[in-house]
């Protein structure tokens, strides 16, 4: 098996099936902001995408460049787990929060939020704006109806979300079968690739660790799902204002830290649109776009990634997570 997850870290903290991490920085790193980050990443894979292999890891990168890092691990859901509300995911994402916050002695966190856990990182930073210093969407959808042939496949006039969540938690076989269906000729196209190149040692490396992480796909906690289809595919009720958790209303506009948005060229699950929607919705008069080559995935992991991609999200973490400028942006 290839080696994964390979960036030194500590469990802080346990929440049911969730863990929290903390990254730790290289000996001699001096700190780059005053503020911790939360990495948040999607709940249907494993953590790991963010920490795939050395060199080819965004919170290697971002702990080496003396940010203080985090991540929410969301676990593997259990049989019993199907009772987990999406109201109870974002509870969980708020404790997390805080706990890194009285750990770190800090008033705020930055939030970076990779697919699944942008969406979710954002609905966050809306209810709880105080507690968020900066917003970090990675190829997070918030506009549905730009959600590519994922939203297509989940129509309600042929999808009945509440049929499959009836039967319990969401089965790996059954998002993996959904992602396949997106591009049939992916896995033609990987094998064809790796015998092209399968014979350079660095190659051969990223891609037994690719094929690693996307074989681990993890069950989905089937009344969260629910939720998560229906109110924000099918009826994409987040960009409309309309979304609500614990009875409360998500408005976007509320967010007014300072927010970045990356979204990948070639993505077809957070298609381009889908991911600027949050941009354009949110109060923040900071404000930015980076597109970058690539598709959901190979634009986080890829050979330009440690090149382009972590450089940029790093200092721009270190200049808004500085205590004085985070503060005067929320304001």
């Amino acid at each position: 098996m290839a080696h994964v997850a390979p960036t030194p870290r500590d469990v802080l903290w346990r929440d049911g099936c969730a863990a929290l991490y903390r990254f730790r920085r290289p000996a001699g790193v001096r700190p780059a902001a005053a503020m911790p980050v939360l990495v948040v990443p999607s709940m249907i894979n494993k953590w790991y995408v963010v920490d795939l292999r050395t060199g080819a890891s965004l919170v290697e990168a971002l702990a080496a460049g003396g940010l203080d890092v985090y991540c929410l691990d969301w676990g593997t859901a259990q049989d019993e787990d199907r009772y987990l509300a999406w109201d109870d995911v974002i509870a969980r994402l708020g404790r997390a929060v805080r706990f890194v916050e009285r750990l770190s002695k800090s008033p705020q966190v930055g939030l970076l939020g990779y697919c699944m856990g942008a969406t979710l990182a954002g609905i966050y930073a809306a209810l709880e704006p105080a507690h968020v210093a900066a917003l970090l969407n990675l190829a997070g959808p918030f506009d549905f109806a730009h959600g590519g042939f994922l939203r297509t496949m989940v129509d309600a006039k042929w999808f009945d979300v509440h049929a499959i969540a009836e039967a319990g938690n969401v089965a790996p076989m059954q998002m993996q079968s959904g992602f396949l269906a997106l591009r049939p000729t992916s896995q033609l196209a990987k094998w064809v690739s790796y015998l092209d190149r399968g014979h350079e040692p660095k190659a051969r490396e990223a891609f037994d660790a690719l094929e690693q992480w996307a074989g681990e796909n993890i069950p989905f906690p089937a009344a969260a799902y629910a939720t998560y289809i229906e109110e924000l595919y099918q009826k994409n009720l987040l960009v409309r204002g309309e979304h609500r958790v614990a009875g409360r209303r998500v408005d976007l506009a509320s967010i007014r830290c300072p927010v970045l948005t990356i979204a990948a060229e070639r993505d077809t699950i957070c298609p381009p649109a889908a991911a600027q929607a949050l941009n354009d919705a949110c109060g923040s008069a900071d404000k930015e776009l980076l597109v970058v080559p690539g598709g959901h995935v190979g634009a986080v992991v890829g050979s330009k990634a440690p090149k382009v991609l972590y450089p940029a999200m790093r200092e721009w973490l270190a200049s808004r997570l500085a205590s004085d400028r985070a503060r005067e942006a929320c304001n």
